[in-house]
């Protein structure tokens, strides 16, 4: 996470900055600032002063992202129960992160302007997930951790995408999501 974030009334403009970019940036990549701002109810002034160019915004998103992904794991509670039944409720924590995380797999630049590639804790703890449902012979042992957590984020590609683009309700996609994930990644007789 990010220490040296501001507190207090600049943190919260900060955070809506980025929401606002994250809205508007989702549905159109070439939105101005002017739009961002709007969205957020700031002035295009107040965007320049948190963020000088537009790169420093895209690379607070990115950081921004990252923060929400590991709130969202730890919210989680991976270290509790059956393995698949954490993996299932870290699916549901992440398709809540939706629109940022549609944003970040639609526009793959955004690696260029934050570390992406770097293991953070959230990798660390989805992996012991895994080695858990190894153990517990839920998970197939023959599927890497790394190959499982690729699937689960294809998964959720695609639970996004067919909401977006098949108007399916959040609420199917996520069962789709899950049962594709449960018989994707199950040991034989699980």
């Amino acid at each position: 996470m990010d220490t040296t974030a501001p507190t207090g009334a600049r943190a919260r403009t900060r955070r809506a900055i980025l929401d606002a970019a994250l809205s508007v940036l989702s549905k159109n990549i070439g939105a101005s600032l002017a739009d961002i701002a709007a969205e957020a109810g700031v002035g295009r002034t107040t965007i320049h002063r948190h963020f000088p160019e537009r790169s420093d915004l895209m690379a607070a998103l990115g950081t921004h992202l990252l923060d929400q992904i590991e709130v969202a794991t730890r919210r989680a509670r991976l270290e509790e129960g059956p393995a698949m039944e954490a993996l299932e409720r870290v699916c549901q924590e992440y398709f809540e992160l939706g629109e940022g995380l549609w944003f970040a797999f639609e526009n793959p630049q955004i690696t260029e302007w934050t570390d992406w590639e770097s293991e953070t804790e959230s990798d660390r703890t989805l992996a012991r997930v895994v080695e858990r449902g190894h153990a517990e012979g839920s998970i197939d042992p023959e599927l890497p951790a790394a190959w499982v957590a690729q699937v689960l984020w294809a998964v959720l590609y695609a639970a996004w995408q067919h909401t977006r683009e098949n108007a399916a309700s959040k609420h199917t996609s996520m069962t789709l999501c899950l049962r594709t994930l449960r018989k994707s990644i199950a040991a034989t007789g699980a």
